[in-house]
């Protein structure tokens, strides 16, 4: 598992974030306080304080760099 942080402040950013990861079979959680969500899905993460960075663990052995490039615009 690979942990990292992520900005997700406005909608357009939400929506392509969830559009970039759902083309990955592993599974993506965010983590914000106490809670965890599958990052994939797009209620959950607007139930989430998208004002502070989150942290986003990637269930993932191998493939870890591809999905680390398509996340760049998204890193803190």
């Amino acid at each position: 598992m690979k942990t990292v942080k992520i900005s997700l402040n406005s909608i357009d950013k939400v929506k392509s974030f969830v559009n970039d990861i759902t083309k990955f079979d592993y599974d993506f959680d965010l983590v914000s306080g106490r809670y965890v969500i599958d990052a994939k899905s797009i209620m959950g993460i607007f139930s989430l304080d998208l004002s502070k960075p989150i942290d986003l663990n990637i269930h993932a052995e191998d493939g870890a760099e591809e999905i680390l490039e398509v996340l760049k615009p998204y890193t803190v």
